[in-house]
């Protein structure tokens, strides 16, 4: 029998543009979510919004137990159904977030990448880097089609 090989993409990345940039807190930090793949547009099961909100609004380290607290915090203050905020769940939110290079883990605990802003996160490591390489390989495909 042969062996049939899985196209598993090395990297991938989507982007997405929305309106200028208005709105709440949370609101910005949902569309910039949208906007680079972390949510689906017409997603309800938005957890990745609170947790990614909390380590920007916490501006500190913090274990997943806290993150899983603060979220269910802030969900609560927003009058948000408490969907998606197992320890688990969270925990799979986080690394999302880490695979777009957002955030990092040091020893147990979370933070914003070197404690860096978002945008200089973005142009650094997204940017220069990950989305470089994508656009770098997606070019010799179309070269090795000539």
């Amino acid at each position: 029998m042969a062996k049939v090989s899985k196209d598993i993409p090395l990297a991938e990345i989507t982007l997405r543009k929305y309106e200028k940039p208005y709105g709440e807190r949370r609101d910005l930090i949902k569309k910039l979510c949208l906007s680079i793949g972390l949510l689906q547009p017409g997603d309800s099961r938005d957890v990745i919004v609170d947790v990614f909100q909390v380590l920007l609004d916490e501006k500190k380290e913090m274990d997943s137990t806290l993150i899983v607290k603060n979220v269910i915090d802030l969900r609560n203050k927003a009058k948000l159904p408490l969907v998606g905020v197992a320890p688990s769940n969270v925990r799979r939110q986080l690394r999302r977030l880490r695979d777009l290079y957002l955030i990092e883990k040091v020893k147990n605990n979370y933070r914003v990448t070197e404690k860096d802003d978002l945008l200089s996160i973005f142009e650094e490591r997204i940017e220069k880097f990950y989305l470089k390489s994508i656009v770098s390989r997606v070019k010799e495909y179309f070269d090795a089609l000539k």
